[in-house]
């Protein structure tokens, strides 16, 4: 039996639409950036070099934990040391799967990818819906994990930065133009990251009164201003991690020298 807009109690229209504007841009273009992400970090995290260009490491690859890694790239030692393959493999199942379990990014690829539905007021091409009850949606549901572990990733990421105001030879007061990408993408990440609705609900849900919590208050109205923008957030912090990498590749395969401001 037909469901949804193809149900016997809705109105017999053939057609999948009758929106006359380009509705299927905002999904493409978000399937095309995704899939464009996907190949290039997947290229990146299988690798395994070109990660490190002192003193610069590559957010794809820190904390770089294995006997793998490049020489002062492993700066939390390698608890992990019998790992074998890329170090990037066991470091980006943290915040891809806080982006993939992400409630805003859910919306950008179930319309993309899954037409669930691809738009508003267009029909799915599935016959039903189980929501997210079932393998692998269901891994959904522990999107409140992988934000704890996202903010251990930015507080690693954070302390990156730090280390990237010294030189090569770990003297302090070093500035460059790879100081300032890691800088910028850090911010961004922990506005993605502080802007999540689980993070949102971790400061002040759970509360009758905010009255007698104002810390909680206060923290809660700023992660919910940021909440405002967190699609802006997820994008954009998107784009600066691919940045940041590629841009310590380029430094480790010696396609130029990182310019300096002191």
């Amino acid at each position: 039996m037909a469901t949804g807009v193809f149900g016997t109690d809705r109105a017999s229209v053939e057609s999948r639409t009758l929106r006359p504007d380009r509705w299927w841009l905002p999904p493409l273009t978000t399937f095309v950036v995704f899939v464009a992400f996907i190949v290039y970090s997947t290229w990146r995290a299988f690798s395994g070099d070109n990660y490190y260009s002192a003193p610069y490491i590559s957010p794809f690859y820190s904390p770089c934990l294995t006997d793998n890694c490049v020489e002062g790239s492993n700066d939390f030692g390698s608890p992990i040391g019998w790992w074998g393959l890329s170090p990037a493999l066991i470091i980006l199942i943290f915040p891809l799967g806080f982006r993939l379990t992400c409630y805003y990014y859910r919306k950008a690829y179930y319309r993309a990818f899954w037409l669930s539905p691809p738009a508003c007021s267009v029909a799915e091409p599935h016959s039903k819906y189980t929501g997210e009850t079932r393998f692998p949606l269901i891994v959904q549901n522990i999107h409140r994990w992988f934000l704890y572990a996202a903010t251990i990733v930015a507080l690693i990421l954070t302390y990156d930065v730090v280390l990237a105001f010294r030189d090569e030879n770990k003297d302090w007061g070093h500035m460059g133009l790879g100081t300032l990408i890691l800088l910028v993408n850090v911010v961004l990440i922990w506005l993605y990251t502080l802007s999540c609705h689980s993070c949102r609900h971790v400061v002040g849900g759970r509360l009758r009164h905010f009255s007698k919590h104002p810390v909680r208050y206060r923290a809660w109205t700023f992660v919910s201003r940021l909440n405002l923008n967190h699609p802006q957030w997820a994008w954009l912090s998107l784009f600066s991690v691919a940045l940041a990498d590629f841009y310590v590749y380029l430094l480790a395969t010696g396609a130029f020298d990182d310019p300096r401001f002191f």
